[in-house]
This record gives structure tokens, C-alpha cells and sequence, in this order.
């Protein structure tokens, strides 16, 4: 049986909440990347652009591209930094905040079609996925630079 690992993470600079939300995850196949993607995870600078959208953004999507590619019979090990996302999704927190029932809906779908875990992880074993969501906040930067010119004068 083929082992499947997934890191997510997710980001909101250089505010949260209200800054620009950004997403990435890491799909791993017998340790070797198979899959990398990033960006930015709802409107910049809205009240919905929070850490925690984007963290839900990123297992979000981790979970579409593994359904779109038919890893449903693989033992898939998903793992990230975010207690909140993690304890909610494994049913130990409730879901308060509105803005993240639609992410926990359509995430809790997606899940009942693979046999997963998920886990937290502490940060540094998250550097791989962590980078990336770094990356897509500085690639957002660099096609907005009216944004950047906002931040420098801050």
C-alpha cells in the first residue's frame, strides 16, 4: 500500500487578521514530492483574509488535487502547524468563526473519501510547506507592487 504525505500551512501578512492570506502544501510519495502549489487564499486585505482561512485553504486544496488524481485507497498521512485546523477537523474543537464553517464543510466532505490522519506537527517540521506560503506572499508582492509601496511607508 502506497503511503501518501501531506503538509499544509498558511500565512496572512503583514497583518492578521486582514492581510494578504496566503496558502501552500507539499504531496509526498515515498519521500519525494509530487505535488507543490501556492497562492493566495481569498481577497487581500478583506475581514475574511485571516491565518486560519488560509490554513483551511491549504488542506482544501491538498484534498481536491488527491481526489482529482485518485489517491482514494492510499493511507494518506496529513500533517500541519495549526492546532486550530487540526483539533477541528478531528472533531476536538467546535467551529466558531463563520468565516471558516464553509472551509470546514467542504473539508470534512473531501475527507470521508480517503483513508487519512491527521496531525499536528510543531512549525519546524513544517519548513517545506512553510516556505512555500512564504513564497506565494512574496510573489502577491511582486505582481502588486502598489502594495509593497503601501507597506513601505508603514
Amino acid at each position: 500500500m502506497q503511503i501518501i504525505e501531506v503538509y499544509f500551512d498558511g500565512l496572512c501578512q503583514p497583518r492578521n487578521p486582514g492581510g494578504v492570506a496566503c496558502y501552500a502544501y507539499v504531496v509526498k510519495k515515498d519521500g519525494q514530492n509530487i505535488k507543490m502549489d501556492y497562492g493566495v487564499a481569498c481577497k487581500p486585505f478583506s475581514k475574511d483574509s485571516t491565518n486560519n482561512v488560509a490554513e483551511y485553504t491549504a488542506l482544501l486544496k491538498a484534498l481536491q488535487w488527491l481526489d482529482s488524481n485518485g489517491y482514494h485507497s492510499a493511507s494518506i498521512e496529513v500533517r500541519g502547524d495549526s492546532r486550530l485546523v487540526v483539533n477541528q477537523v478531528n472533531g476536538e474543537f467546535k467551529v466558531k468563526a463563520k468565516r471558516l464553517v464553509p472551509l470546514y464543510l467542504a473539508v470534512s466532505d473531501l475527507i470521508k473519501k480517503f483513508k487519512l490522519n491527521i496531525k499536528w506537527i510543531p512549525r519546524e517540521e513544517n519548513a517545506e510547506a512553510d516556505r512555500l506560503s512564504n513564497v506565494a506572499y512574496n510573489k502577491f508582492l511582486q505582481q502588486n507592487p502598489r502594495y509593497l509601496k503601501e507597506l513601505a511607508k508603514k
